[in-house]
């Protein structure tokens, strides 16, 4: 920590000497303006932005015919969350065919990117969203909202046999996975940008629980998608009315519990959130009442069973770890 005394200048006012390679790096000359915000823990940010704009980053990547294709993929992926608004791809000579094919991939997985000038040699993404317009409550809220429904049709499709409803569970854990990344994104954007954070009001010291409950919810999703899976694989084998009545009940449960999660998270209440934690315990003994009854079919509906029972016991697991985060997210506020 670089230490300065505070001095005195003219009898009213406080100032305080800036490092030499803070201003040479950020090329602030004499006269130049600074921003000063001060921070709830009584620090003060100085930053050279004073107009707000989010900060520009670019991304240079080069490709030949030897790059890993999937890595390649990764990177792409790695850089959007990084929260680079700029992405430039190139190669010495042409770029290989693959390259095309992974950034249309990588495009119509990633919310607001898209190509914005492409030649032989070079294409260039550009990231066309304004993240204050997507605020982080809505995108969780609009997240909680997918994954309810994709439990919903996905048991609803096994009781009715519906394949066609299952597969359409399966792909739209696609627009939860999306969205995900879209608050991975902006975590990062946040943390990097303090001007970005006041426009967006999202506290410093809570952005990080915005994106560990937007995991928990993407995983959620993977559950459904989980037991739609297993309703593909059961085709046309008709578990006992008895097993599927049992599992309609805990799965409604199960989604009562996680959107109480939701809602305890959004209200900040530390009494619901407790309440919800000890009724996911109670929960789990459910689950196990159904696995206890799959054992008496036959094997491949018994693990299909199982695997659908354990899947909605993970959303109680869940929706725990949501209130565990609500727990102490606002008991830490409190201090």
């Amino acid at each position: 920590m670089d230490i300065r005394k505070i001095q005195m200048s003219g009898g009213s006012s406080y100032i305080v000497s800036l490092p030499k390679k803070w201003i040479t790096r950020n090329k602030i000359a004499k006269n130049d303006p600074v921003g000063l915000i001060e921070q709830d823990d009584g620090t003060i940010l100085i930053t050279p932005n004073t107009t707000g704009e989010q900060i520009q980053k670019v991304w240079n990547y080069e490709v030949s015919a030897i790059t890993d294709q999937t890595l390649f993929l990764r990177s792409l992926i790695g850089a959007y969350f990084a929260g680079y608004t700029t992405m430039r791809i190139w190669a010495h000579g042409r770029l290989p065919p693959f390259a095309s094919e992974k950034i249309r991939e990588f495009t119509n997985m990633a919310i607001g990117q898209e190509v914005v000038d492409e030649t032989e040699t070079e294409i260039v993404i550009k990231d066309l969203l304004n993240p204050a317009e997507m605020p982080l409550e809505n995108t969780i809220s609009r997240m909680s909202v997918i994954v309810q429904k994709m439990h919903e049709d996905a048991v609803r499709a096994l009781k009715s046999r519906d394949l066609e409803l299952a597969h359409s569970v399966i792909s739209r854990d696609n627009d939860v996975d999306r969205l995900h990344w879209l608050i991975g994104r902006q975590t990062n954007l946040i943390l990097g940008d303090i001007n970005l954070a006041r426009k967006m009001s999202v506290p410093l010291d809570g952005i990080m629980n915005y994106f560990l409950v937007s995991r928990i919810i993407e995983r959620v999703g993977d559950h459904a998608s989980r037991i739609a899976h297993n309703v593909v694989k059961l085709g046309e084998c008709e578990p006992p009315e008895e097993i599927l009545d049992m599992i309609g009940k805990v799965n409604e449960e199960s989604i009562v519990i996680f959107k109480s999660s939701i809602k305890s998270f959004f209200d900040h209440d530390l009494k619901e959130a407790n309440d919800i934690i000890n009724d996911s315990l109670i929960f789990e003994d459910k689950c196990s009442g159904i696995n206890k009854l799959a054992i008496n079919y036959q094997a491949h509906i018994a693990i299909s069973i199982v695997s659908i029972s354990d899947s909605m016991r993970r959303v109680g697991d869940y929706s725990a770890d949501i209130c565990e985060n609500v727990i102490n997210y606002v008991t830490g506020k409190q201090g």
